[in-house]
């Protein structure tokens, strides 16, 4: 029944009128009035909920507070704590900076303002040139507005009407040329105060939600990414519900800046990049091989006690069978473009470089004849792929051209699947357990329905991938979420999102279940039946890519590795010329149970050593005076905590060699 507590606040006739239900994300189902707003309901589960509410799920399905709701279904309020919720403010803001400019700059006219990754901008186009001053101006505007508190509402009307209107009404060109392309009938306008914008929403329901905000760029832009177009100026910001959100958000870019993968790399030696090889092609100089080293290591001991084959597979392949896989030309725009060879005979071949290592790997399992005892087959590749990435989305690690996937393929027969799955997911738990990885989220990747022409296979095996991708998740007691339309062509995913030291999400491993690779390359094994039957494949890559995964530790861990990661793991140090003879020894001790040791000889006092060591962000340090070579010890110095005391040399060495063994 309808909340007690709130029974008073509304009329007799509202009692009396026809009842809808609501089910809350609790499992809960509370019954309302029809024509309940979204706004109603978060007022009756709590007056906080009220304030924090920006929007409304109903039925899955993202939508205004203030509008009525008229049938039962499922209700979930959108606050800024999730991402559908911070895409809504920051969409809503973006039209909110458009009425401040307008204000300011009368006559000024307005392309698109979207909700990004971190804020949102608009394309605008004036005669006026935008300053640093001018989004000062502007910031103080938008926030005098919100304390208008203008209410935000949705009017819906024929697209010829809305052409109308941009026409004669409130002239935008740019309006009536977006509004000539659609398709649909019926278009949405919103309006907050005199200012009004053609949009899909949802909105925000008043521009008080608006607590804070910051205008972070100007740059220049064409009307729909076009160069042959108008010139625009795009103008970025971000905003958020309080202003000491912003003052975290801004602290943590700060901290984000002092992280970045390409300074420290340079730093600590471990890779670069150089324009005579080309752009987005990493070089892993050697300190940086032993960090891919160790984890690739790492990974090969957990996938040999799980039954994991290695393979190695070519860079290149024939053009053919990357268009009988579909990642030509599903991708086409991605990849390098196909290398045309013609040989003596004049027959002409195409090549292209290696965009994936499944079709490879497809190849070794259609090999030879295949029984169901034989199954599952593991296979396993540390296998360098390129695509062709935009020189303008090239960014270090993360986002190269040439990289490394720690590749498998499973292909298992479909009684085999659940546990094959079950079992890919506990190996990427593991790996993310043992790099201090402690809050993951899992997405399940669907296919989007209404958009059949982006996937490989039928309906009927997308939809039996899908639910053995669900009900492994739920053995495995995952807590997840679905993610329509982020599928790959062909087939469900399970994606990981980590949060890393300073609160930012990556996605990390992937578990895919695939019924379409097996029917493209007609794949079989015979069954206990004798007859042919189709395997089904899992393809799985808890790191994902090593360069991606070392750029993502480097900066999670500020280039502080743990200490079985580490490049130099002790540097040996020295007071004084006279022990360097027992340096080396201690040096050539460490280095003989495999312990990765430095050792530095240089005429420098003691301090500038440590602080040298220090910057190098070496995890141990053993300092080394007459007392200790007498005493046949050790002064141990840990990276960044300092002094811990002197310990016999054997004893030191037993207690690196634990630490590193347990991947410390």
């Amino acid at each position: 029944m309808v909340n007690t507590e709130r029974k008073a606040e509304m009329s007799d006739t509202q009692l009396l009128t026809e009842q809808i239900s609501l089910t809350l994300p609790s499992g809960v189902v509370r019954q309302y009035p029809k024509g309940v707003t979204g706004n109603d309901v978060a007022k009756s589960i709590s007056d906080k909920l009220f304030e924090a509410a920006l929007g409304i799920k109903l039925n899955g399905t993202l939508r205004d507070l203030n509008l009525p709701i008229e049938e039962d279904g499922t209700i979930e309020i959108v606050t800024f704590d999730s991402e559908e919720g911070r895409e809504l403010y920051w969409h809503s803001t973006s039209h909110l900076m458009a009425q401040a400019i307008e204000e300011l700059f009368p006559g000024t006219k307005f392309g698109t303002g979207p909700a990004i990754e971190n804020g949102f901008y608009y394309d605008i186009a004036s005669e006026h040139r935008f300053t640093e001053e001018d989004l000062r101006k502007i910031e103080e505007r938008m926030l005098e507005i919100a304390r208008r508190d203008l209410v935000i509402t949705r009017e819906e009307l024929k697209r010829e009407e809305a052409i109308e209107y941009f026409t004669t009404k409130r002239i935008d060109p740019y309006k009536v040329e977006i509004l000539q392309d659609l398709n649909d009938e019926i278009v949405s306008i919103y309006h907050q105060g005199e200012f009004s914008d053609l949009c899909t929403g949802p909105h925000v329901p008043r521009t008080s939600k608006l607590k804070a905000v910051r205008l972070t760029n100007i740059s220049t832009s064409y009307w729909r990414g076009d160069s042959s177009r108008e010139k625009m100026q795009r103008i970025y910001g971000i905003s958020f519900p309080s202003e000491k959100l912003l003052k975290e958000h801004f602290a943590r870019l700060e901290e984000a800046k002092k992280r970045d993968h390409r300074k420290i790399g340079q730093e600590l030696e471990l890779f670069l990049i150089s324009p005579k090889v080309g752009s987005g092609l990493p070089i892993w100089l050697p300190k940086g091989a032993i960090v891919r080293q160790e984890l690739e290591n790492f990974l090969k001991e957990e996938q040999s006690k799980r039954g994991y084959q290695m393979v190695y597979t070519p860079h290149i392949g024939n053009l053919d069978l990357y268009k009988t896989s579909g990642h030509y030309p599903y991708y086409k725009d991605s990849q390098f473009p196909p290398i045309t060879l013609t040989d003596e005979t004049g027959k002409e071949e195409q090549y292209l470089l290696k965009p994936m290592n499944c079709p490879h790997h497809h190849q070794i399992y259609s090999s030879k004849p295949r029984s169901y005892r034989d199954l599952p087959i593991r296979l396993s590749e540390f296998g360098t792929v390129y695509r062709y990435e935009q020189s303008g989305e090239l960014n270090g690690l993360t986002r190269a051209r040439g990289f490394t996937q720690d590749d498998a393929h499973i292909y298992c027969r479909p009684d085999q699947l659940q546990e094959e799955i079950c079992n890919v997911i506990e190996l990427t738990q593991l790996v993310f357990s043992t790099l201090g990885f402690k809050e993951v989220q899992t997405r399940l990747s669907f296919r989007d329905k209404t958009n059949k022409a982006k996937y490989g296979g039928t309906d009927e095996l997308w939809e039996q991938a899908e639910n053995d991708v669900r009900m492994a998740a739920e053995k495995m007691k995952l807590d997840y979420f679905i993610g329509i339309g982020e599928a790959s062509f062909y087939g469900p995913k399970i994606d990981f999102i980590i949060k890393d030291a300073i609160g930012r999400k990556w996605q990390l491993g992937t578990v895919q279940v695939d019924y379409v690779m097996p029917e493209r390359f007609d794949l079989t094994y015979v069954g206990s039946d004798n007859k042919e039957h189709r395997p089904v494949i899992i393809h799985r890559a808890p790191f994902g890519s090593m360069e991606r995964f070392i750029g993502l530790l480097i900066e999670n861990f500020a280039g502080n590795f743990p200490t079985w990661l580490s490049p130099v793991q002790v540097a040996v140090l020295p007071i004084v010329d006279a022990v360097i003879d027992y340096a080396t020894e201690v040096t050539e001790k460490l280095k003989a149970v495999k312990i990765r040791a430095e050792l530095d000889e240089r005429s420098e006092k003691i301090g500038k050593k440590i602080r040298d060591a220090e910057l190098k962000k070496v995890p141990y340090m053993f300092i080394i005076g007459e007392k200790e070579r007498d005493s046949k010890s050790v002064a141990i110095r840990r990276h960044k905590e300092g002094d811990k005391g002197t310990k016999p040399l054997d004893e030191a060495i037993a207690l690196l060699k634990e630490a590193i063994a347990m991947r410390k």
